[in-house]
């Protein structure tokens, strides 16, 4: 395969502060948004100023079954109620092989916002999974 392929299986690392959290299947909310205010100029009629402002950056989600990395969060979890400090997230995108890397997002600014571990019923056949979420500030 060749690494100017699009990546058509693709799965996601997650680290914070150098700690590595294991792979992903799912990653959601990667994005910018510049919100725009807007703006008439009395005497314009061919147009109305959108300024640009405030920009924000919706929470990023990753998802996956659980796995023996799942002990991992666990970990990092428990050291939350001691110190919720603001850190540098890197989410890398890697081919199944889960050696090569397709492309790196570092965030600043992360905070763990939410954890959502498995849900167990015995009358439904599911894949148990946990789900991480994060909020930052933007990208590094």
């Amino acid at each position: 395969m060749s690494t100017t392929d699009p990546g058509t299986s693709v799965h996601f690392r997650l680290q914070i502060d150098g700690i590595d959290l294991g792979p992903f299947n799912t990653c959601t909310g990667l994005g910018v948004e510049v919100e725009v205010e807007r703006r008439v100029e009395g005497g314009n009629n061919d147009f109305v100023w959108q300024l640009p402002s405030r920009i924000t950056y919706p929470a990023v989600t990753l998802t996956r079954p659980l796995t023996a990395d799942s002990a991992r969060v666990t970990q990092f979890l428990a050291s939350l109620p001691q110190q919720v400090t603001r850190g540098t997230a890197q989410i890398t995108a890697l081919r199944p092989n889960l050696s090569e890397t397709i492309v790196q997002w570092s965030l600043r600014d992360v905070v763990v916002v939410g954890w959502t571990g498995p849900s167990f019923d015995p009358s439904r056949s599911e894949v148990a999974t946990e789900s991480i979420e994060l909020a930052h500030h933007g990208f590094l």
